[in-house]
């Protein structure tokens, strides 16, 4: 018997009924084993078995494949499916007992830390289930060493993404074709659909060697790609970064964010806490909390708005405020340490909330860093990421005049983009 019909054989013979008890992810893989497709060597490992420390079958699986070193171990929640892919995600590690434990520990870390905004947000719009991330399943595969390319099928036309080229030196960035670089990819995305009988996102990694491994596979028959309205223009910038372009025009809800004069209203807290006399003098406790009320102010437009744009008039710290920031109190060691943790945690929480606008519009120094999912996934069919700059020598020049048009966090924008792909952007 193959590993990978290992877990699949225990729960057919506990009376199980493996194509509604597995998980989406688990369920389409079996299937398209069955059906003689290219899936790696694989086995499934519910959350029970980690709870009760059933290994056997995949110490057996991984004795299999320990020549390799590395394994991938795909995250498999019993309601992943209902979620786009943002909160899971799949990690590399050693081929052994140990490995296997800590990166699904991580994975489901990543979702209670990372990942918690992108879970909550799909939960008020999308209306994805309320979850229990220990319930967090793996898929454990062969790591296989090539590109990543994912297939759907959108209208009458399939288009292929292509990334994380692991085998060539000099890389390029995320790219859609309609035209795959090897034409055995459109038979066999073909095939597969028609084998499982509805549309669906399919994942591959072609080795070195050419080879076309199927790594997963989604069902998207329910999700629906509209188009979007096109309007007027105001300020002119000079560049996007996307990775579709079959639209031009869009409008978000707008989140200004001002890290620059964040920074120095910490300072000017801190400059009162030493030195104030003439008012009541300001506490650690009072600094704090203005670093909280950002960040509960960052979560909560979030939270209200299921697709936003990000304004980055300053996102990155300039290095000496951010020294200053970190220094000016140390002559209270305690009130320091307080604050430079606030801080360093506080970079984090802007990250996460930067990674769930859809849209960002920055200086050209600042760039959205784009994986698999968020280039090409099946929910950036009608909402792609785009990536809007200006020339850093034009920064000071733009801000002014985002600042003269009076842009403020709740405005809505509109976007559009011409033919020589330059944006221009206003405020409705």
């Amino acid at each position: 018997m193959r590993k990978c019909e290992v877990i699949f054989a225990r729960a057919l013979s506990e009376g199980k009924d493996m194509k509604t008890d597995l998980p989406e992810k688990a369920r389409l893989l079996s299937r398209l084993k069955e059906g003689n497709f290219n899936v790696p060597d694989f086995i499934y490992v519910p959350a029970s078995d980690f709870e009760n420390e059933n290994f056997e079958a995949l110490k057996d699986f991984l004795l299999t494949h320990r020549e390799g070193f590395k394994v991938i171990a795909r995250s498999v929640h019993p309601q992943e499916e209902f979620f786009t892919s943002g909160p899971f995600v799949s990690l590399e590690t050693y081929a052994d007992l140990d490995g296997i434990q800590y990166v699904r520990k991580r994975i489901i870390t990543y979702g209670k830390t990372a990942h918690k905004l992108s879970v909550a947000r799909q939960q008020k719009f999308n209306k994805a289930p309320q979850i229990d991330l220990d319930e967090m399943g793996i898929i454990v595969m062969p790591f296989i060493d090539g590109t990543s390319v994912m297939a759907k099928m959108l209208g009458d036309q399939w288009e292929f993404g292509y990334c994380r080229d692991r085998i060539h030196k000099v890389q390029s960035e995320p790219y859609i074709t309609r035209t795959p670089c090897d034409t055995k990819l459109l038979q066999v995305s073909e095939d597969i659909q028609k084998y499982l009988g509805f549309k669906c996102e399919i994942e591959y990694i072609i080795s070195g060697n050419g080879e076309i491994h199927v790594v997963q596979s989604k069902d998207i028959s329910h999700i629906e790609t509209l188009a979007q309205k096109e309007s007027e223009r105001s300020i002119k910038l000079d560049g996007v970064r996307r990775i579709r372009k079959r639209r031009n025009y869009r409008e978000r809800p707008t989140y200004v964010m001002d890290n620059k004069a964040f920074y120095i209203s910490i300072i000017d807290k801190c400059e009162d806490m030493i030195h104030g006399k003439d008012r009541p003098q300001t506490t650690i406790k009072n600094i704090l909390e203005s670093i909280s009320s950002y960040e509960e102010e960052l979560e909560e437009f979030a939270l209200t708005h299921q697709r936003f744009a990000v304004l980055g008039l300053s996102i990155r710290v300039p290095e000496d405020l951010s020294q200053i920031t970190n220094h000016f109190l140390d002559e209270i060691p305690d009130s320091q340490r307080r604050l430079s943790k606030a801080l360093h945690d506080n970079v984090y929480k802007r990250d996460y909330f930067l990674s769930e606008a859809d849209t960002l519009l920055a200086k050209d120094a600042v760039r959205l860093n784009l994986c698999s999912h968020d280039a090409y996934g099946i929910d950036t069919v009608r909402n792609p990421l785009w990536s809007v700059y200006w020339y850093v020598d034009k920064h000071d020049k733009i801000v002014k005049q985002f600042n003269r048009l009076d842009f403020k966090t709740g405005d809505t924008v509109g976007i559009d983009i011409n033919l020589e792909e330059k944006p221009t952007v206003y405020r409705l």
